[in-house]
């Protein structure tokens, strides 16, 4: 249990030091632009991220499809939770039910389920990875906005990255070795500036937030433990499946949802900045109880 749970904190740390960083420069007030950085990863970072992770993944387009299946009833299963949970609590459902909906299955999920479960367990959680992606850029960015609009779903280079993959992944092609480094070098950028604005907003943090906080981590937890456990017996899912799904579920809320909600009611930001710190500060806990009684 002691090595099991500095494993996942080797993994989890590097998460926090990234964010600690971008405090820092709010700290000494460096220039920092939100909303530019939004759409560098928002139109480069994650389009070029997706392809160049499922242009090398080698997993059956149908297995890899039934987890998305799941992967999308699992969201869907978030925002119901969610949305019905909010309004008993009486809080807005444009700020917190994005986050309340989206985990953060890329940067902390990704190296989690290699960790515990190999490539195999990895290949399952990136169509989960697909799935949550497409859903922040699209429903993410529509509940903080107010509005649903067509076009920028059409427009969304998301959309097209996943496509792309998907085709290379079931003709078995892959990219010009050129095209495919840059891809990899431009999808690196995503993580580690969506971590930066976690932890330049995280600056202004106020500490009325902390309660409110802990209790939609706790909410949170809860809602993944019956959609996880109402996923693996609808599907039958079974060892890296079942892995995957599981911890896919328990996965913090998404660093990503923080800069819709920054945008468009920026006066919740502190709020939402303070349930993805929280939450992803439990994660420590709940992954090595999660790996030792539950996968």
């Amino acid at each position: 249990m002691d090595h099991l749970f500095l494993n996942v904190l080797n993994v989890v740390l590097p998460v926090l030091i990234c964010a600690g960083v971008g405090y820092c420069l709010a700290l000494i007030k460096a220039p920092f632009d939100n909303k530019v950085i939004g759409g560098i990863v928002s139109k480069v970072g994650y389009p070029t991220l997706i392809i160049s992770h499922l242009s090398t993944t080698n997993l059956a387009v149908g297995t890899f499809l039934d987890m998305m299946a799941a992967a999308a009833m699992a969201v869907a299963g978030f925002g119901i939770l969610g949305f019905a949970a909010l309004k008993v609590m009486r809080l807005p459902v444009r700020a917190f039910l994005t986050p309340l909906m989206h985990g953060n299955v890329g940067n902390i999920g990704l190296p989690i389920t290699l960790l515990a479960l190999g490539d195999a367990g990895m290949a399952y959680t990136m169509a989960f990875v697909v799935v949550v992606l497409v859903s922040i850029f699209t429903l993410g960015m529509w509940i903080p906005a107010g509005e649903f609009s067509v076009r920028k779903l059409a427009t969304s280079p998301i959309i097209y990255a996943v496509v792309l993959s998907l085709i290379l992944m079931a003709t078995g092609q892959s990219l010009p070795q050129p095209i495919a480094k840059s891809f990899n070098i431009l999808g690196g950028l995503s993580i580690p500036l969506m971590l930066l604005t976690l932890g330049h907003t995280l600056a202004t943090l106020r500490i009325s937030s902390l309660g409110r906080a802990v209790l939609l981590t706790v909410l949170h937890l809860l809602m993944a433990v019956a959609i996880a456990s109402a996923l693996v017996w609808l599907f039958g899912f079974t060892g890296s499946e079942r892995g995957a799904l599981i911890l896919c579920c328990l996965m913090p809320s998404s660093v990503a949802t923080y800069l819709f909600i920054d945008q468009h009611v920026p006066e919740y930001g502190p709020d939402v900045a303070g349930f993805i710190l929280v939450s992803t500060l439990a994660t420590i806990a709940v992954l090595p109880v999660a790996l030792t009684f539950w996968i």
